[in-house]
């Protein structure tokens, strides 16, 4: 039970994020870094000139390619998942659950019927919104 209602009776258009952060595959490496940073997010999703979902940039990606030492000024098309999975605004949260746990992924880019890109659904903010648990932020320190 999730807020006193059934998982299967949750839909994503009512759970997602709408303000989602996004960029052009052109960006570069430090730039999508320091958008994460700045901006206090887990993921920017890459798009298109028509909106639709190319790409997915995540924290655990930032981590990968610091550790593997690409150049910071190297465009962000060379190391974003490209493959990117999506859910649809009808979906159900126990789909979005079984996706992510299939997928071993924390947040998925929300699409219409066109393709066009309206939403993110994360774990971070359905926590912090639906569940009322609020993840902390790591401190600058």
């Amino acid at each position: 039970m999730v807020d006193g209602m059934c998982e299967h009776m949750l839909k994503i258009k009512d759970i997602m994020c709408k303000k989602v952060i996004t960029a052009k595959e052109d960006i570069s490496i430090q730039e999508a870094v320091q958008l994460l940073n700045d901006r206090h997010v887990g993921s920017i999703i890459i798009i298109d000139e028509e909106e639709r979902c190319r790409g997915i940039f995540t924290e655990r990606d930032a981590i990968r390619i610091f550790a593997a030492k690409y150049p910071p000024e190297e465009p962000l098309s060379k190391i974003m998942s490209s493959h990117v999975v999506t859910i649809s605004l009808e979906s159900s949260f126990d789909e979005a659950k079984r996706l992510m746990l299939s997928h071993s992924m924390r947040h998925l880019p929300v699409i219409d019927q066109t393709g066009k890109l309206i939403g993110l659904f994360s774990l971070r903010a359905f926590f912090d919104e639906v569940m009322g648990i609020k993840t902390p932020m790591p401190s600058a320190t």
